[in-house]
């Protein structure tokens, strides 16, 4: 099958993490102007190599290779092969990270158009997922990410602030755009089995820079809430909440955590819209200040109609208002944490009509559909004609 687009990301596809959310929309956004395309991706865990949905071929990279530069460096490799393969039919590659603009910036004889999608710049990002990597590793990688800036046709970044993060690495003003993640608005759900009584609810995964830790901390403080218990949906598998877990029984709270494990996405939203506050406390690290982000979590709970509590982030400042939606709290401060989530509880009534605002905030302007009417526009710029 010759295919007349194609999307690269290094990520594992499906999964329970946001990104996966994310990389649905954006390929499916992407393959329906065009008819079909190619999906490459990371695979893994019994995923197969290959599998095709009516015009649309999922391939998957499935080598183990524990180093994350090496296996970055093989699966740019894999990606060149298969850019070769198509290369005379492609007429827009979209990429998610630098390993796999590289290989589409630089296959020879390419005429299609590249659209560089940054959600995280692996120079800031790698030294909270990745600490032992060097200064001089983190210069080269800075220097791929100027690289693929300079010479993709177009930049789509999901905030403001990696907007100007990308901006500050030299690509210009006109060739950046603006594309916020979305989320669909979920019909009423039923509780669900096993639910709490009264629960706070945490979404996504566990590494440091989540600020899962500054929960629990605050969690602690609120204590003399007998009835009240906190919810984990963590994206990744249970055997990486060790540490969590660890932490959770020296703060004493470990008997009021219900853990729920790399749930489907439509339980997920059962468990937000249940909630009585959904909590994203985001430390004021440079992987989320000096890159941005783009917290899905917030997205999806203001959707689901729950207030929420988030930390006071330049990032979220685009998503969400202070006493409007939720509350917003100085990143990295449990007691600040923990005061804002007891104000919401001992006021139900305006924490329900913040849940409501939340929701029409989205329905406003943060959907799936809006983004991806902003993604068309994109590919029309860069490709106008249709065959």
């Amino acid at each position: 099958m010759r295919h007349r687009a194609a999307y690269f990301a290094f990520d594992r596809f499906p999964s329970g993490k946001g990104s996966a959310v994310h990389i649905a929309q954006m390929a499916d956004e992407l393959f329906e102007r065009f008819g079909g395309g190619l999906l490459g991706v990371l695979g893994g865990g019994g995923l197969p190599a290959r599998q095709r949905e009516g015009a649309r071929e999922i391939v998957r990279f499935g080598e183990q290779i524990p180093n994350l530069i090496d296996r970055a460096e093989a699966y740019s490799a894999w990606v060149a092969a298969l850019l070769k393969e198509h290369v005379e039919s492609l007429e827009v590659v979209h990429v998610r990270d630098p390993w796999s603009a590289l290989p589409a910036l630089t296959v020879e004889g390419r005429r299609y158009r590249v659209v560089f999608e940054v959600n995280g710049l692996p120079s800031i990002e790698m030294g909270h997922t990745w600490p032992w990597a060097s200064p001089a590793t983190l210069g080269k990688i800075r220097e791929l990410e100027r690289f693929c800036l300079d010479r993709c046709d177009a930049v789509v970044v999901p905030s403001r602030v990696i907007g100007e993060a990308v901006r500050g690495l030299g690509a210009p003003e006109e060739k950046v755009h603006l594309v916020p993640n979305g989320a669909d608005l979920p019909d009423a759900t039923a509780r669900p089995a096993g639910a709490p009584g009264r629960y706070l609810v945490y979404v996504g995964a566990l590494q440091p820079w989540q600020g899962i830790d500054v929960l629990l901390r605050a969690f602690a403080r609120l204590g003399d809430l007998d009835d009240l218990r906190l919810v984990i949906c963590s994206s990744v598998p249970e055997r990486r909440a060790k540490p969590v877990r660890r932490l959770a029984e020296r703060l004493g709270v470990a008997d009021r955590l219900d853990w729920r494990f790399a749930l489907p996405h439509p339980e997920v939203a059962a468990w937000l819209a249940h909630a009585e506050v959904s909590v994203a406390p985001l430390t004021g690290c440079a992987r989320n200040l000096d890159q941005g982000c783009a917290p899905l979590k917030v997205i999806e709970s203001m959707a689901a109609g729950v207030p929420v509590v988030a930390s006071d982030l330049p990032a979220v400042r685009e998503l969400m208002a202070d006493g409007e939606h939720g509350r917003l709290v100085p990143a990295d401060r449990p007691a600040e944490l923990a005061r804002a989530v007891r104000i919401l509880l001992e006021y139900p009534g305006e924490a329900a009509a913040m849940g409501e605002r939340a929701r029409a905030r989205v329905a406003g302007g943060l959907t799936w559909t809006r983004s991806r009417a902003r993604l068309a526009e994109v590919y029309r710029t860069i490709a106008p004609s249709d065959r």
